[in-house]
């Protein structure tokens, strides 16, 4: 099966809204790891502003990071279980279900090939 399914005749809105959160939470993803570098870089500053020794900086950057991959992960989550929730109530087939009929199709094809080399 393509990695890139065909859109099917009528779902025009159903591949509009799948690319449309894909291309969201694009977007959401660089904008975490764009603030992460820059509290990163913003601790750096800070130390240097107060005088902080290389340890002190190293301690706060690391308990700044450990709060933004909690937060990151908290995010992630909430958004994935969300965009399930609209996907169950627009009730667009899981990727699961759509190689399941994939495969039924690929057998039923070729049966009918079987069928269609016999006679």
């Amino acid at each position: 099966m393509n990695e890139r399914m065909e859109k099917p005749e009528g779902s025009k809105e159903r591949w509009g809204l799948a690319e449309t959160f894909e291309r969201v939470w694009g977007q959401a993803l660089l904008a975490v790891s764009t603030a992460e570098d820059e509290a990163t870089k913003a601790v750096h500053r800070v130390a240097e502003v107060a005088g902080w020794n290389q340890e002190e900086a190293k301690r706060y950057v690391r308990e700044l990071t450990e709060r933004l991959v909690i937060q990151r992960r908290e995010m992630e989550k909430s958004v994935e279980d969300g965009v399930k929730r609209t996907l169950a109530r627009l009730k667009v087939p899981r990727r699961e279900e759509l190689q399941a009929v994939q495969e039924r199709l690929d057998r039923v094809a070729q049966r009918i090939e079987s069928l269609s080399s016999k006679q």
